[in-house]
């Protein structure tokens, strides 16, 4: 008997960085996302003895999507079998695998990638909680026809982002602090806005997250601006963010009314790779 597990991967919109350890634990993070239909898929045969797992990316690994999380949580569940465990506590046994060693992570990812949809999250410490949150139709048709989704194909290592970020953060580094507060705001901002459809709230949330980022490192943004910088200077592109930890991976690029086609154009011819997205409801799912 063959089963599969899948979760789909996330973009995270706003306050990414503080649902990490150290800031949850001092201040609280708070974050928005939303899932898109590309998975990643687990499979294995219950008559194999010990149990060897295939997975499969519909995104390329490093992107900056939360691939890595949402494999973990495809894993975590098709390990468990069909309803042993609930999203959530699938989302804290895959953040549990992620941590392993002491491993600076935080807990979006997984928690997005196990519940599907659209996301409004608080970490307190090693506890979550989910907040009612429901974007405006309008405003989810705005995204879905100005909001890009680009990857660049450079690589890009996290891990030494976040040991940087988090070591200055130890040392007690004011604009590293500053730069976090910044990133949690930003939430409230893009929460507001999508359910209010205020797309000035929005372009405001995105533009503090890139503001909050250069504040952590500014180097995180150094792969992407080449591309992006003349796109906002001509007025094609009104904001943007990396996703994931950035350094690489893939951007998420928010258009003019008027300045999705040029931009379209423009990021393919850069060599970067359109990743063709919708949004996704359901979180991980079990066949089989």
């Amino acid at each position: 008997m063959n089963i599969q597990a899948s979760s789909p991967v996330r973009v995270d919109l706003a306050g990414g960085w503080t649902d990490v350890g150290p800031y949850a634990r001092d201040f609280g993070g708070e974050v928005v996302n939303f899932t898109i239909n590309r998975r990643v898929i687990a499979r294995s045969s219950l008559e194999s003895a010990d149990e060897e797992i295939e997975y499969e990316f519909q995104t390329p690994r490093g992107s900056g999507l939360g691939t890595s999380s949402a494999m973990n949580v495809s894993r975590v569940a098709l390990k468990s079998r069909i309803g042993e465990l609930d999203p959530e506590e699938i989302a804290e046994k895959a953040f549990a695998a992620e941590s392993v060693g002491g491993n600076l992570c935080g807990r979006q990812d997984q928690w997005a990638s196990a519940l599907g949809g659209f996301n409004h999250l608080l970490f307190f410490g090693d506890n979550v909680e989910k907040i009612p949150f429901e974007p405006m139709k309008s405003a989810k048709n705005w995204l879905s026809k100005h909001l890009i989704i680009a990857y660049s194909g450079k690589s890009r290592r996290s891990g030494d982002m976040q040991n940087l970020v988090w070591g200055k953060y130890s040392a007690g580094d004011e604009q590293i602090v500053e730069g976090l507060h910044i990133l949690r705001n930003s939430a409230k901002d893009m929460a507001n806005g999508l359910q209010q459809d205020r797309r000035d709230l929005v372009v405001r949330s995105l533009r503090d997250v890139c503001k909050g980022v250069d504040m952590l490192d500014s180097s995180i943004h150094m792969p992407f601006k080449g591309v992006i910088g003349p796109l906002i200077e001509v007025g094609q592109v009104v904001a943007w963010k990396a996703l994931g930890a950035g350094g690489g991976g893939c951007a998420a690029i928010l258009c003019s009314p008027s300045g999705f086609e040029a931009t379209n154009y423009s990021i393919e011819n850069s060599g970067w790779e359109i990743i063709e997205w919708d949004f996704e409801e359901e979180g991980v799912l079990v066949e089989g």
